[in-house]
């Protein structure tokens, strides 16, 4: 004779819990800490005789209700005193840089602000390839590649400049 194995029950909530509780010490962003409180609530449920299909819609409900309402308050208190500036790529959006390699649909490079040089690609704001020299922006990063657009019309090189040009008439 097999035995009733819904005794047994609490054993699996206790386990759901323990799991919940260690993939929650890995990733700190409350989102398992409310599961396995939830799961706290089957498992009452269990402790007090429901069936276990009422056990499984308490520990969805009060997960949920605990994701939608504690997990943010959470969050919001846990990094109230955070660094707000920009780290990492998103530091690098907007970032102001020149052309070293003349940018155009097969590539070029360009140093950054922060003295980085970047593979780059034409952003979607840029008309036409950039010419060494152009001053340009971050518009986004996508793997190693930063994808920039023109910021200013680069002056012309002096070579290119006639003889009378920058000399004041006498």
């Amino acid at each position: 004779m097999m035995p009733d194995l819904t005794q047994f029950v609490w054993i699996a909530w206790l386990l759901v819990i323990l799991v919940c509780v260690i993939i929650e010490l890995l990733t700190l962003e409350f989102t398992f800490l409310m599961i396995a409180a939830g799961s706290l609530g089957g498992l009452a449920t269990n402790l007090l005789g429901g069936p276990w299909w009422l056990q499984i819609i308490v520990a969805a409900a009060l997960s949920v209700l605990l994701l939608l309402t504690i997990r943010p308050l959470l969050l919001r208190v846990m990094h109230r005193g955070a660094d707000p500036t920009p780290s990492n790529l998103d530091a690098l959006k907007d970032m102001s840089g020149r052309v070293v390699l003349a940018v155009g649909e097969t590539g070029g490079q360009v140093r950054l602000a922060n003295g980085e040089t970047w593979t780059a690609g034409l952003g979607r704001a840029a008309v036409g390839p950039l010419a060494v020299g152009s001053t340009v922006a971050v518009e986004r990063i996508e793997g190693a590649t930063a994808y920039v657009y023109p910021t200013s019309v680069p002056a012309p090189p002096l070579e290119a400049q006639t003889p009378t040009e920058g000399r004041a008439e006498s």
